[in-house]
């Protein structure tokens, strides 16, 4: 989501969690500091080959920061993510702090120390997020473009790609894997921001028929991916993580050409695109209707029944 159009959308937000005592503690204490729920998927996209089925575990936007992201909630997300017994497991980026309410940063090590334990039979694989390039552990902290981050990424044993593509194997059926640099990396003057992203040489990287599945941190690059990409999985927007009824929708939709992708399971025409509501909070630790989840999604065969977890299950 774009950063006016988030600011003027939690300002609305912020009115209303004012008007009353009980909403704005909901909102701030339990929606976003206890409340962890597993939205589950399951879709066949146009080509997705016969017999091919792919179980793929979602986490994205963590914001490590303390208090609304510690080492133990990170940890709480991995026991909930490994229960899952995903054959895949993918990171959407954003793993530094996203907004300056806090009281102290979560290093990379700590967090990456956590993702350490994701138990994935296909392994992890994740991309970068535009706070990852903007800052270090915090808001307003030096940043490294990154490489602190992906430095701990590689110390947990989880892949990044960044306009990279890596072929992998289920049940003798052949995939691609493809995972874009981030679309906003770079803050330049006036607000205008570029890119890391180069979508043409990802794509160039697969030569074979196989199914290709790919990783972006915003969802705008969704309108330039063509339809030989079976699946685009996306993070970024946090659903608009504040969710107020008829209001919501008017300020998202006043804020970008594009802001019609936002949450859940979006199809143009034989393209599909789900983006994740995320884990952690941008530009204020609120959350209204509109609670941190793990994404789930089998391909290529209906959903099926979960193992017990520890959160609460929403199916969608």
């Amino acid at each position: 989501m774009p950063l006016l159009s988030r600011r003027t959308f939690l300002t609305a937000a912020g009115a209303f969690g004012a008007a009353s005592l009980g909403v704005s503690t909901y909102a701030v204490a339990i929606e976003q500091g206890v409340r962890l729920d597993v939205t589950s998927y399951g879709l066949t996209p146009p080509r997705w080959p016969d017999g091919l089925s792919l179980h793929i575990t979602v986490i994205a936007d963590i914001h490590a920061c303390e208090p609304w992201m510690p080492v133990r909630r990170i940890e709480q997300i991995v026991a909930l993510t490994n229960s899952l017994q995903p054959d895949l497991i993918v990171i959407l980026g954003d793993f530094t702090a996203g907004h300056s309410f806090v009281t102290g940063p979560v290093m990379p090590e700590q967090w990456g120390e956590a993702l350490a334990a994701l138990r994935p039979r296909l392994g992890s694989y994740a991309v970068l997020g535009n706070h990852d390039w903007w800052h270090g552990p915090l808001v307003g902290s030096r940043s490294d473009d990154g490489e602190s981050v992906r430095q701990a990424l590689r110390h947990a044993r989880v892949t990044v790609l960044e306009n990279d593509a890596v072929k992998l194997t289920q049940d003798g059926r052949p995939f691609w894997l493809l995972g874009l640099a981030d679309q906003l990396a770079f803050a330049c003057r006036r607000g205008h921001v570029r890119g890391a992203d180069d979508l043409p040489k990802t794509l160039a990287s697969v030569d074979d028929d196989a199914p290709v599945i790919l990783l972006a941190h915003e969802p705008y690059i969704f309108r330039k991916v063509p339809a030989r990409v079976a699946l685009t999985l996306c993070g970024h927007t946090h659903g608009g993580q504040v969710n107020l009824p008829i209001i919501s929708p008017r300020i998202a939709a006043s804020g970008h050409r594009i802001s019609r992708y936002t949450y859940g399971h979006i199809v143009e025409g034989d393209r599909h695109m789900i983006i994740s509501a995320g884990l952690g909070a941008s530009i204020a630790p609120i959350r209204f209707l509109r609670p941190p989840e793990v994404v789930d999604i089998t391909l290529g065969a209906a959903a099926v029944p979960l193992p017990e977890s520890p959160g609460r299950l929403a199916r969608s």
